[in-house]
């Protein structure tokens, strides 16, 4: 199973980012507008230079308070970017991303940004691969019968 089954599944692929000069005011109203819980920052929404999240956004409030909303994204952005393709096995970055504690991935193709996918996609993703194997073994047990 690969990244690409999960773009496949998704209805219209979300590709929410902001400019990295926005600030962290703007964020909340695109994570808000979009219902995601991150975004690519990015120039011209396809170079990643960037990640923001609303978990950097509440760890940012606990430590600066609310002088943090008027400050430049690129100023709290997550810089090193963990990344995946399309043709990436599902299962590898499911890995990726609990092992190094990410709720949010970009897909990349060609240096450019196609979607972002969440650690609940994987999950809904090998749930139905579950669901899947499960009626098949009772099909196969029933014809036995």
């Amino acid at each position: 199973m690969t990244v690409q089954r999960i773009l496949d599944s998704q209805k219209g692929a979300e590709r929410a980012h902001i400019a990295p000069d926005a600030t962290v005011r703007d964020v909340l109203d695109v994570l808000a507008k979009a219902n995601v819980g991150a975004v690519l920052v990015s120039s011209d929404g396809n170079k990643v230079e960037g990640i923001i999240s609303e978990r950097d956004i509440v760890r940012g409030l606990q430590r600066e308070g609310p002088g943090l909303l008027d400050k430049r994204v690129n100023e709290l952005m997550t810089k090193e970017v963990v990344t995946c393709v399309p043709t990436d096995r599902a299962a590898g970055i499911m890995a990726v991303m609990v092992s190094k504690h990410l709720r949010h991935v970009p897909v990349i193709k060609d240096g450019q940004f196609l979607s972002m996918i969440s650690i609940r996609d994987l999950l809904q993703l090998r749930l139905t691969e579950v669901q899947s194997e499960a009626d098949a073994m009772r099909s196969y047990i029933m014809k036995g019968m």
